[in-house]
């Protein structure tokens, strides 16, 4: 149907009817028909892409993640046992060659009297050398077990960081029992106890090794002081020598500048005295 058409007084011409809301209407028409002009395969490509941005944001955080606690630790759990442990078969082996057994103790009382260079002694101290090389590393894994079990319960830790921690406990636990059943062949019974002993004499030379680098820096410490002083009293002296030359310069620019100074008054009438006999002289003529 033609709508009729309104003349304003200033000559402008309306139509009919609300065209602001036709427009709107047509437009939504358009877009939804656009819509569903779609094929599936474009909704379906359009959500692998979101898929897959959103998995290479996901692992990129989960690297950096995993890279930051990793550059936390270091190399904390890259433990190595120390060098006593092959030094101990290493006895082990030329005892057997020689007709040891493991269990071949010395009779009861009488391990304190044994040969220095019995098995029985050189195994025993060989093996307590190891063991006591082990404090550190067994110590350390105990201090940090807690930690790690918490972090890694919590999902804090990377799983490169866990592998690395139950590597290294597993190193130690292994040593620990390994050390445990060599004292039993050693000595019956010993492996009760080789730890706390163990631990006991790691103690004390810790502490005596405390006491020696403490006793070292006393040391030190009062050389430097010694030092300081012989070189404060040589100072002392080289300021006093200074001192004494300082002196003695003033001294010899004093008595120049007196010998100056009556070398100057006598100039000084001398000169007077002829300019006197120089008047006098023409006075009588």
């Amino acid at each position: 149907m033609t709508e009729e058409a309104t003349i304003n007084p200033d000559g402008t011409q309306d139509m009919g009817g609300d065209t602001n809301t036709m427009g709107e209407e047509d437009a939504g028409e358009i877009l939804e028909e656009a819509i569903g002009g779609l094929d599936p395969v474009y909704y379906l490509m359009l959500g692998v892409i979101v898929f897959a941005l959103v998995v290479y944001l996901f692992r990129k955080k989960k690297s950096e993640v995993d890279d930051f606690f990793d550059g936390m630790d270091g190399d904390k759990f890259n433990l190595k046992l120390p060098s006593q442990v092959d030094e101990y078969y290493a006895v082990k082996d030329k005892c057997l060659a020689a007709g040891w057994k493991p269990g071949m103790a010395p009779p009861p009382g009488q391990q304190n009297t044994a040969k220095p260079d019995g098995h029985h002694r050189l195994l025993a101290q060989a093996l307590m050398k190891r063991c006591i090389s082990d404090i550190p590393i067994v110590t350390h894994i105990q201090k940090e077990s807690p930690g790690m079990n918490k972090l890694y319960s919590q999902s804090m830790c990377s799983v490169k960081q866990w592998r690395s921690y139950q590597a290294a406990e597993a190193l130690v636990s292994n040593e620990v029992d390994e050390v445990r059943a060599e004292a039993d062949e050693v000595e019956p019974g010993w492996s009760q106890v080789i730890w706390k002993q163990a631990m006991q004499y790691h103690t004390m030379l810790k502490q005596k090794h405390s006491e020696e680098v403490n006793q070292a820096m006393s040391v030190a410490s009062k050389r430097k002081t010694i030092a300081d002083q012989v070189a404060e009293a040589k100072k002392q002296v080289a300021d006093a020598k200074a001192e004494i030359l300082a002196a003695e310069k003033a001294a010899e620019e004093l008595i120049k500048a007196e010998e100056r100074e009556k070398g100057s008054k006598k100039s000084v009438k001398a000169e007077g005295s002829m300019k006197k006999g120089f008047l006098n002289s023409t006075n009588k003529k």
